[in-house]
């Protein structure tokens, strides 16, 4: 997937932080309205401007309620960097420490709890990197014995685990068995967690959300239901750090 050059309906949309997103596997134009108000359209390559501009004009209407919903629930603006993150899916919390260093933020973390962020001080994109380089490592040390534990208790098999920072997705599974799980898992309940898992172990039988592929979740996770609503809900409870500031 690529940004597109495709302009935006007008610059109040793009100095708002609208933007246009051509993808390959896109079949139809969509368009979504993140929590923070941000705004993102879909669109299938090779989609003319005027294409874009006429499914702006008619779904504008709904756009703008959705970004009026957003402000209202939207909570006070967070200190950056966060003097602390706290990872509910593995019950931890951990405290940042800044430290004088190079121009490049470097990150090192400790048993205690304490991460402790060096340099970049005035280079807010340079902590950010540094934050997210370690939020990725971090899913992935706790994530991956989770996924693979789940799979062993329930008698489901997968090739291998990517861990990802995505916007959209919470996690995939593609024909060959790989699982990819996104990072922001991290800020979420581990029965969330453990319900997203057996979502995607569950494709590696039903590739497709069948009645059979359905059946399969609730047979593993009877609640799922209500699970999943939260977890749709739960970019909500991602810090603005993890993609703030970057181009869509």
């Amino acid at each position: 997937m690529v940004t597109s050059q495709l302009p935006l309906w007008s610059d109040k949309d793009a100095a708002e932080g609208w933007s246009v997103r051509e993808s390959q596997r896109a079949r139809r134009l969509t368009v979504r309205v993140f929590h923070t108000g941000r705004v993102e359209v879909v669109v299938p390559s090779r989609t003319s401007a005027r294409a874009v501009e006429r499914f702006l004009e008619r779904h504008r209407s709904w756009i703008e309620r959705k970004r009026e919903e957003a402000r209202r629930r939207a909570g006070p603006a967070l200190p950056f960097p966060p003097p602390r993150i706290e990872l509910p899916a593995c019950e931890e919390t951990w405290l940042v420490h800044l430290a004088d260093g190079p121009l490049r933020a470097r990150i090192a973390a400790s048993g205690a709890g304490l991460l402790t962020l060096a340099g970049g001080l005035g280079n807010g994109q340079s902590l950010r990197h540094a934050l997210r380089r370690w939020l990725t490592e971090r899913a992935r040390q706790v994530l991956a014995p989770l996924l693979a534990e789940c799979a062993c208790e329930l008698g489901f098999s997968y090739q291998r685990l990517l861990i990802r920072r995505q916007r959209t997705r919470w996690g995939s599974c593609s024909t060959r068995g790989t699982i990819s799980l996104n990072c922001c898992l991290l800020f979420q309940r581990p029965a969330v967690v453990r319900y997203l898992m057996i979502h995607e172990l569950a494709h590696t039988q039903h590739m497709n959300h069948s009645r059979r592929f359905w059946h399969c979740v609730a047979r593993h996770c009877p609640e799922y239901r209500g699970l999943d609503r939260e977890l749709l809900d739960g970019w909500r409870r991602v810090p603005d750090w993890v993609f703030g500031d970057e181009a869509a």
